[in-house]
């Protein structure tokens, strides 16, 4: 057929309008936006003809046009951030928004959301207030400094106080502490932005007090302490402890700064998890300003905390940049909700999911998994082997980089289904579900499933094989 009969054949939008028109999503969506998902649809396909790759006129008929539209439709009506079971075994995901918020932390964002509130309100007098009133109060309750502040993220936090204290200075701060984080976050690289001048002393392995004595100058502004996140050094090492910094600092009139990345109120060490300094240690310590996340160990929203000396947080906090900075009333209202539940630390571990997860019990994994195993069996889906096997879980985000989290995997294989493919129909899910593909088989860590997810990964796998042609019996079984 020629290119001129495959073009006439094709049918007009008014014509394809009508014919979706009893396309249940399709009622959802205004008329512009159909109008324009028809238009692209249509498009593509004059230009498969015109370059020759369209013969099979069949394929234009309004029943298949129709048949390729209507998932073009669905998917318009889906928000592009949705929510998604994580089955990884990574507690604090970044690729999949980091932390959960507490229940407490939510209903403090509605309560906030939905009405009108003293975000830079003062109350007691009637004039304008400070936003971050909501939550220094709690930062400094629960840490011991004797200021606080919050800004977007704990980038912008040391961004912030490097180019408030080192603009045009020098700051001294370890070879090996110069790390690389995720998204290509370099403190070299925000040094330089920050205005600051890099002073390196030590080795990557071995860094002693005298080499920050020896390094101080009428230039320095800031003797700089970065915890190395997302690695670790190991074998023939040194560093200087915050305790010597400080007191090298107070010694020459020169601030002291622990950015402690992570950052975390509660030592995990009684429960099995590695020994991480507190910010409430690095405060104890002397360090004049700390700085950490929200959104990590904290298991709060993602902010840049910064916490120390009143002087030196009054100084940062009136540098132009804080207001570029800032965090919104959400943030506010979440980053309240979550401070206010370590005011009881046995409370924090129980309804902080990220606490929760991270300091889960071994057996109470083994419980997880066998629960998942024994619904999935239920089904008596054919051609698929259910068991559950030992795994590692993860803190993720650059926490704990080296601590294993022992956990459990229930590993599907199916004899009709390769386990890429099983992946995929999963992801596509809604809501999707994210899990580890590994020898052909899926894995899906229990340690980072919420309560209720269990009951919808088991109606996932009911709907995905109820779809499947399979008619063999069921395969033999390994307990």
């Amino acid at each position: 057929m020629s290119t001129q009969q495959l073009l006439r054949h094709l049918p007009g939008v008014d014509t394809l309008l009508l014919e979706t028109d009893h396309i249940r999503c399709g009622e959802d969506l205004p008329k512009n936006l159909r109008t324009r998902i028809i238009r692209q649809v249509l498009e593509a396909k004059r230009r498969a003809i015109l370059e020759g790759r369209l013969q099979d006129i069949s394929t234009l008929e309004i029943p298949r046009l129709i048949a390729e539209i209507h998932p073009l439709f669905s998917a318009a009506i889906q928000p592009n951030l949705r929510r998604v079971i994580n089955a990884t075994g990574v507690v604090v995901h970044t690729n999949m928004g980091r932390s959960l918020l507490a229940e407490e932390a939510l209903q403090h964002i509605l309560s906030v959301a939905n009405h009108y509130s003293n975000l830079e309100l003062n109350l007691d007098t009637g004039k304008r207030g400070l936003r971050y009133t909501a939550v220094s109060s709690l930062l400094t309750e629960i840490t011991g400094a004797e200021a606080a502040m919050v800004v977007n993220n704990n980038a912008a936090a040391v961004l912030l106080c490097l180019d408030t204290l080192t603009r045009n200075k020098e700051a001294i701060v370890s070879r090996g502490e110069l790390v690389e984080i995720g998204g290509s976050f370099r403190i070299p690289d925000v040094m330089t932005k920050s205005g600051a001048i890099l002073k390196e002393v030590g080795t990557t392995n071995r860094t002693h007090l005298q080499d920050y004595e020896t390094a101080i100058s009428e230039k320095t502004g800031l003797l700089l302490k970065v915890h190395t996140s997302n690695f670790q050094i190991m074998g023939f090492t040194a560093s200087v402890s915050m305790k010597d910094l400080a007191a090298l600092g107070r010694k020459h009139g020169i601030p002291v700064m622990d950015d402690l990345g992570s950052g975390s109120f509660i030592d995990f060490s009684p429960y099995g998890l590695t020994k991480e300094p507190t910010v409430q240690e690095s405060l104890e310590a002397g360090a004049d300003i700390v700085t950490f996340s929200g959104d990590k160990l904290l298991g709060g929203p993602q902010a840049g905390i910064i916490v120390g000396k009143k002087s030196w947080i009054e100084t940062i906090r009136s540098n132009p940049l804080t207001r570029a900075l800032r965090i919104d009333k959400l943030i506010l209202a979440a980053l309240e909700g979550t401070l206010r539940l370590y005011r009881d630390p046995a409370k924090a571990l129980t309804t902080i999911p990220t606490l929760r997860m991270l300091t889960l019990s071994e057996n109470a994994c083994i419980r997880k998994a066998q629960e998942l195993q024994d619904q999935l069996r239920s089904l008596s889906l054919p051609a698929m082997d259910i068991r559950i096997q030992p795994s590692t879980a993860r803190a993720g985000g650059g926490s704990l980089p080296t601590q294993d989290l022992p956990s459990r995997c229930v590993v599907i294989r199916c004899s009709h289904l390769s386990a890429a493919a099983l992946e995929r129909q999963l992801r596509s899910h809604t809501p999707p579900i994210m899990g580890r593909v590994e020898e052909d088989s899926f894995l899906m860590d229990v340690r980072t499933l919420q309560e209720e997810e269990t009951a919808i990964i088991v109606q996932a796998f009911a709907t995905l094989f109820s779809t499947l042609s399979i008619h063999e019996r069921p395969q033999k079984e390994t307990p």
